[in-house]
């Protein structure tokens, strides 16, 4: 299996002890990487009525938020060895904004790659932005 850089091991490392997940006790971390290399850091926060905010959404959020709208690599890290792959709704974000190459890898706490998808095997057939009419005044 091959590992991570350190300095991002310990950065999902961090997001994921600050991870508020008091009902679940299943902390997520994800880092969103863009192509030129900028990356945003989500943690998932859970909330009393369940319906919280995870990772992925978190990252992708700050993604936005920074005026990025472009993934290169998406970086998911979950509390155990265990595969902790995206959600139903966090595949779609993610595919949002995903090209053909977007890299997405589910590591353990170590920084080992556990496993890599593409936008095609996270998500087949997905829907996305290029199947709705354009709007008048969009680009």
């Amino acid at each position: 299996m091959s590992q991570v850089d350190p300095a991002l091991v310990d950065t999902l490392l961090n997001a994921l002890a600050n991870a508020y997940a008091p009902y679940s006790d299943h902390p997520v971390a994800a880092v969103m990487e863009s192509p030129n290399g900028q990356q945003f850091v989500g943690s998932n926060v859970e909330v009393a009525h369940y319906k919280g905010l995870c990772a992925e959404a978190s990252a992708i959020s700050a993604m936005i938020s920074a005026g990025q709208r472009e993934l290169a690599k998406v970086y998911v890290m979950g509390p155990g060895e265990h595969l902790c792959t995206p959600c139903g709704d966090c595949r779609q974000r993610i595919r949002e904004f995903a090209t053909p190459d977007t890299q997405i890898m589910v590591l353990s706490r170590q920084g080992e790659v556990l496993k890599t998808y593409t936008m095609q095997t996270l998500l087949p057939d997905a829907f996305g932005p290029e199947q709705l009419p354009k709007r008048q005044g969009q680009q």
